[in-house]
């Protein structure tokens, strides 16, 4: 039987343990008829819930029978243990259908025990940031500590390490290396697939993947956003199954017609959810087709917001029926990804719960996973291993490399879009005194330097809208190579975040004009801190405050923003360390 491709009920995996002799299974078997059938105690009951009955799409007042991990019935019960919910709803665990945990900027187990008490039960992960860095080493690391958690946790194998061929990263994934983890019972499917001209074009190397992945019968997420009719349908029969990169009504809808199921994402800086669920409600089109994910959320955001909760409340306010926004925050997901034990509040599922004070706005009272009530505990991490601790490598020119001299006025610029991780892109004229180009309020200096194998490669570029004055945001977090990205106004102030994240073995960093850094070291792979949660959102939070201070605006996330800017795979320009690169016309431009 493939993993995954038929996925078995919770008691179904007592009943066909091999282990187990067919007496025992017999009277497991009957002991679940007695407390289903109401003649004898069921183990645990929530009495006088209100249920989402997510097949029926209606609210039903009664108990839920608990034995084990396993959903019993919802009914009129008696448990030998009761807990008396008192008219409170309960519906499905959410699931979020798409996130890299590193983007969180804690390690695995420290996120999952935050976002479990905010309603998230189930995780389906896309480690290709650590796997960018690290390869698969990163990978491991990943799925070793998320283990430790109290929640369902799957990994999707990172499809494209490099994102595309022509980046700087840290290692290189093909499809033989894939072999060695595709039996691992955590690896769920393929990650998404963002080299869409290698599908398009069916190169080799991307075909050897997707291959391994189809004849396993894995799904496989896709990355293609704004394709058109004909590339969608190309994407499609190469075994995409999902996307999550859609930011329009339009597109989103285009892309579902064709069969592929829509992870709606809202996260830190990349927020679509409100056009796309505005289509959906304008149009009164039917919600299966469509799920919810964060894709990139900051620890910080979810304490504030919520996790998949926030999706929920924000398509609820929108227009979305209550019971449409909560099935595409379980049940959908669930059927996409092959996982029929989850996602429902019905005999035989697994007993994954969020109870609710208030279901129109998402009021979590408490969280159950596996049957067991989920508690704010300390979650036991696993050993870092030493190779992902030094991960930053940089042949640093000196501060002479800030000083960018220009030949002319009209310059290639990035323009950075509000609530977008698009950008636009444009030659303008800039502000040019003595050969050097001088920043102003519009127009800051942007650079990318290679931090993988010391190769000295410094990229550089001329960014709008990102508005800072009077210092510098730097980062190792720069989707999807992780090399270091530093944005700036002041040549002195640059060169000090440079310094900083050198000195820390990566992070985040602000830098304003004549003060100490603010820095929060992310010391995994340059990606991810082992510090408490509360210290890494504290001051991540002080950062945040002080970056908006220095004239970032509040639709601009200062780090998550900044990091999707060196993102070669994303329309319209994006900056490497090779310079500025075009990634709707698959060309170059150079600061002249």
């Amino acid at each position: 039987m493939e993993h995954n491709k038929v996925e078995l009920f919770p008691f179904d995996l007592f009943l066909f343990n091999s282990k187990r002799n067919w007496g025992e299974k017999i009277m497991y078997h009957k002991e679940i008829a007695a407390c289903a059938l109401g003649r004898k105690k069921a183990p645990f009951v929530l009495k006088n819930a209100t249920v989402l009955n997510i097949f029926t799409n209606e609210w039903v007042s009664g108990d839920i029978a608990l034995m084990d991990d396993t959903i019993l019935g919802v009914g009129s019960y008696e448990g030998e243990h009761e807990t008396d919910l008192c008219g409170k709803y309960v519906v499905p665990g959410f699931m979020d259908a798409h996130l890299h945990l590193e983007s969180t900027l804690l390690n695995p187990s420290q996120l999952i025990s935050q976002a479990l008490l905010k309603g998230t039960t189930t995780f389906i992960v896309d480690p290709h940031e650590a796997a960018n860095v690290s390869g698969m080493d990163g990978v491991r690391y990943m799925i070793d500590d998320a283990s430790q958690c109290s929640a369902n946790v799957f990994f999707m194998m990172p499809s494209c390490v490099p994102s595309v061929s022509f980046e700087k990263n840290g290692a290189l994934i093909c499809a033989e290396q894939m072999k060695t983890f595709i039996e691992d019972p955590h690896i769920l499917g393929l990650g998404e697939v963002m080299d869409v001209q290698a599908v398009l074009d069916c190169r080799e190397d991307m075909m050897e993947k997707l291959d391994l992945f189809r004849k396993k019968g894995r799904v496989m997420d896709g990355h293609g956003g704004s394709l058109g009719e004909k590339q969608g349908a190309c994407y499609r029969l190469a075994g995409i199954r999902t996307d999550h990169e859609c930011t329009t009504y339009e597109d989103a809808v285009r892309e579902a017609r064709n069969g592929i199921q829509i992870l709606i994402r809202e996260g830190t800086a990349a927020r679509n959810l409100e056009a796309i669920v505005a289509g959906i409600v304008k149009n009164q089109i039917p919600a299966d087709a469509f799920s919810f994910c964060t894709d990139d959320k900051h620890i910080e955001d979810i304490i504030k917001n919520g996790h998949i909760s926030y999706n929920i409340r924000k398509a609820i306010s929108l227009g979305v029926k209550p019971e449409d926004a909560y099935r595409m925050a379980s049940y959908n997901t669930a059927r996409c990804y092959g996982l029929d034990h989850l996602g429902a509040i019905a005999p035989g599922y697994q007993a994954d719960l969020a109870v609710l004070d208030d279901y129109k706005t998402v009021q979590i009272h408490s969280v159950y996973h596996k049957g067991k009530l989920v508690g704010n505990e300390e979650v036991q991490r696993a050993n870092i291993p030493e190779n992902l601790l030094n991960t930053v490598h940089i042949a640093y020119p000196g501060a002479e490399v800030f000083q960018m001299r220009l030949t002319r006025e009209e310059q290639p610029v990035i323009h950075v879009v509000p609530g977008e991780i698009l950008t636009d892109f444009t030659f303008e004229p800039v502000t040019v005194r003595d050969g050097q180009f001088q920043p102003d309020d519009n127009y800051q200096k942007i650079f990318v330097f290679e931090r993988h194998h010391s190769t000295g490669m410094v990229g550089k570029g001329i960014v709008k809208g990102f508005s800072i004055k009077g210092g510098a945001v730097a980062s190792t977090v720069g989707h999807d190579s992780h090399n270091l990205i530093v944005i700036g106004d002041d040549n002195e102030a640059m060169e000090q975040a440079v310094q900083e994240l050198m000195n820390c073995h990566g992070g985040y960093t602000v830098v304003k004009k004549g003060r100490k850094p603010l820095t929060q070291p992310l010391e995994i792979m340059g990606l991810m801190s082992a510090s408490s949660h509360e210290e890494v959102a504290s001051n991540l939070k002080n950062m945040i405050e002080l970056a908006r201070s220095m004239g970032i605006p509040k639709e601009i996330d200062p780090f998550v923003t900044l990091s999707f800017l060196a993102l070669p795979v994303i329309p319209k320009v994006r900056i490497t360390p090779m310079g500025i690169y075009d990634a709707e016309h698959d060309c170059w431009h150079q600061i002249q």
